[in-house]
This record gives C-alpha cells, sequence and structure tokens, in this order.
C-alpha cells in the first residue's frame, strides 16, 4: 500500500538531507508508528506520502501509484484516498462544525444529498453528534481535533496519516484521540501516525519504524518506543535537593550583599543562619550544592561572611580615606546626642562615624547614625518567591520534543 524505495530528500538550503536511503513497506490495515526525535525525517515521510513534498531521489509508491510521476492536477483526486491530520488542527474559524467537515466534500464536487449523509455519520463516529453547529472556538482541544479527524475521515480513505495528533493536547483527552484511532484503524483503514509519545507506543505495541537523522534505525512489529534510559528525568529526591540548593543560594546571596553594606551586619546573618542551616542539610540530603556553593565534608553550613570571596568576584574596593566611615556598636560613638540600644543578632547594627580626622584629610558631614534593616532569616521571608519562583517552598519546574 505505501513503499519507500531507496528514499532521501534534501531541502533547498539545507546542507544534511531530511531523509537518507529510507526503504520500507506498509501493508494495508496496518498501524505504524513513526518514532525519532525532533528533524529525524517522520514529518518528511508524511509529506512525501500525501505528496506535498516529492523525493530527490527514489521512489515513493501510494496505493500503487508512483508519486513522481503524479501530474500536479491529479493531485487533489490522488489526496481523497489519503486523509491527514495535524498537531495544529487547521480548522475554518467562522465555518461551524458541520461546514468544516463538509467543506473537503464541496471541494472535491460531491453531491449535496451524500454530504447531508456522509458528514452526520462521520461526526457520530468521532463522538460530535449534536455538536454540528458549534463554531471551533467554542469546542475543547480534543474536540477540535476530533473535527480535524472527521474531516480527514468524510472521504472514507484507505490511509490515514497523523502528525503528532495528541501534541496540543492534555493527557486525557490524549487518551480518547488515540481509541479513536485504533477503532478507525480496526475498521480497516491504514493509520501512519508520527509521535514522541513513548507511554501511547509502547501500550499499544504496534509496528514502530524508528527514525534517526534521516535514516531508518528500527523496523520492528509489535516494538516499543525505544530505550528511553539515557533521557533526564527529575526525581522526587533531585526535586527536593534542588529546593534546598536554592534556599542555600539564596542566603549566601543575602550574606553576600549584607556584608558589602556592614561587616557586622553580615556577622550577625552569619548567626542566624547557622539556626537555619540544619533545616536545609536534613532537605539537601544527599544532593550536591550548586557549583560553587561552600560546603563542609561534615556539615551542610552556610559560608561565612569571610568565605564569600570564594564563591563570588569580591566587590569593587571603594577610595582609601583615614576618614571613611567605619561601622562600630552605638554605644562607643560618642557623637550621637541619645544612648543607642545595645547591637543583638534579632537588631539592625548602627552605622556611625569616626571622630573628626586631623586636618588636611578628608571629613564627612554625616552625624546621623544611619540605621540597615536585616530581613530575618526564614526561608519565606528572603525573598525565595521572589527570586526563585517558590510557592510552598516547592520547586517548580518551568516548560518538550
Amino acid at each position: 500500500m505505501i513503499r519507500f524505495e531507496n528514499v532521501s530528500k534534501k531541502y533547498r538550503g539545507t546542507s544534511k538531507p531530511a531523509l537518507d536511503s529510507v526503504d520500507f513497506e506498509v501493508q494495508r490495515g496496518e498501524f505504524v508508528f513513526l518514532v525519532g526525535a525532533s528533524g529525524s525525517g517522520k514529518s518528511s515521510c508524511l509529506r512525501l506520502i500525501l505528496r506535498e513534498e516529492t523525493p530527490s531521489s527514489g521512489r515513493v509508491v501510494v496505493l500503487g501509484r508512483d508519486l513522481r510521476t503524479l501530474s500536479n492536477r491529479k493531485v487533489p483526486y490522488f489526496r481523497r484516498h489519503v486523509g491527514a491530520v495535524f498537531q495544529d488542527f487547521r480548522l475554518l474559524p467562522t465555518k461551524t462544525v458541520f461546514q468544516n467537515v463538509a467543506f473537503t466534500l464541496q471541494v472535491t464536487g460531491a453531491s449535496r444529498g451524500f454530504i447531508q449523509q456522509a458528514v452526520p455519520e462521520v461526526l457520530n463516529l468521532v463522538g460530535l453528534s449534536g455538536k454540528e453547529k458549534r463554531l471551533p472556538h467554542e469546542l475543547s482541544g480534543g474536540e477540535q481535533q476530533r473535527v480535524a479527524i472527521a474531516r480527514a475521515l468524510v472521504n472514507r480513505p484507505q490511509v490515514l496519516l497523523a502528525d503528532e495528533p495528541t501534541g496540543n493536547l492534555d493527557p486525557g483527552t490524549s487518551i480518547d484521540i488515540m481509541q479513536l484511532l485504533a477503532r478507525i484503524n480496526a475498521g480497516g483503514t491504514t493509520v501512519v501516525m508520527a509521535t514522541h509519545e513513548a507511554a501511547f507506543v509502547d501500550q499499544m505495541q504496534r509496528r514502530v519504524i524508528e527514525l534517526q537523522n534521516g535514516q531508518m534505525m528500527r523496523d520492528e512489529r509489535h516494538g516499543g518506543y525505544g530505550d528511553t534510559s539515557g533521557l533526564p528525568r527529575l526525581t522526587p529526591e533531585v526535586e527536593k535537593g534542588a529546593a534546598a540548593v536554592a534556599a542555600l543560594t539564596a542566603v549566601l546571596e543575602v550574606q553576600r550583599e549584607v556584608a558589602q553594606v556592614a561587616p557586622a551586619a553580615g556577622a550577625a546573618l552569619d548567626a542566624a543562619a547557622d539556626e537555619l542551616a540544619p533545616a536545609v542539610a536534613d532537605a539537601l540530603g544527599p544532593v550536591a550544592a550548586p557549583e560553587g556553593a561552600v560546603t563542609h565534608e561534615t556539615s551542610y553550613e552556610f559560608g561565612r561572611t569571610e568565605e564569600l570571596a570564594s564563591v563570588w568576584p569580591p566587590a569593587p574596593e571603594a577610595p582609601r580615606a583615614s576618614a571613611a566611615p567605619q561601622v562600630r556598636p552605638a554605644e562607643s560613638a560618642p557623637e550621637t546626642p541619645r544612648e543607642a540600644a545595645p547591637v543583638s543578632a534579632a537588631s539592625a547594627p548602627v552605622m556611625t562615624e569616626q571622630p573628626p580626622a586631623p586636618a588636611g584629610e578628608a571629613t564627612s558631614t554625616h552625624t546621623r547614625p544611619v540605621a540597615v534593616d536585616l530581613p530575618q532569616v526564614d526561608i519565606d521571608e528572603l525573598g525565595l518567591a521572589d527570586r526563585l519562583g517558590l510557592d510552598d517552598r516547592k520547586d517548580e519546574v518551568g516548560p518538550t520534543s
């Protein structure tokens, strides 16, 4: 029914062929999965079968016709026997469900009576009876894909091509579409489907043709998707460790920022960080900290203020001046007219001025102490949600083919 004979396809402007010496044959009534990474040549195979493209070399024979010799005038008649379903539905947005399906028959010159009979039958087959007057935007994604399948089947084709038909659907809807395709195949229609859905391929155990860089690597009957052991997976342990590493990194960042403003503040934060370290170490478990983070052999401790130079590049040094402001406890600042509160880990340190410098040296005009507010060392209050996009201390993996 479908035969590729040493087929190669190279698109204009590309250095490598999309298909390279591909040979396979699909028998009537088969259900065949085309699998492989993006760019492996799956969609190129479908376009050649549909006569959207012609091979650079070799032959593609469909329904007994050599598609190289098929004139452009006869292509629409050939496609009456080959239906196609795509990932993006391709529905007419201003036409109803009935009109979208009937359009395929109208362009082929079908009679009004045949259209009135065939369209309701195929809509019933795909489970859309009663929704003939709906517009595409009034349907769910799964229902829109069912309309696309009905449109592909209304001509009663011998071959149905499906290019990632579940790519835009949720898992539950994808299962419904796969069950529908299996029923269509059970009725005698040959189905050729390009997909990345390993679970469906493994469960259905149909024929599998695997492509890699345009070459056919495997042709297996009752096969599975293939070896996926090399694919990266995010396990629960890694998720837990990732959250802890993120917390550790955020604390180190706050320490660095505070240390650049006031060393005494950094010391206060170091003391409070010791209280947080056991909780993070427990969450971190055996997962290694990110490259560059400060860790110890016997315990997971946050880097001290003086250790930060090995984690982040040092901040640019300010010009040296003997009268530059320095940080001292407030009670030792005679310039302050009122007695300052003693410094503790829970209170903000106070920046004060040195006594007036000797004559001829630079002096500062500031006489008031400057309070530096420090955040409490608690994960929820360190700004992790804003910095890292965390909610309830859980990682969210953002946005695969």
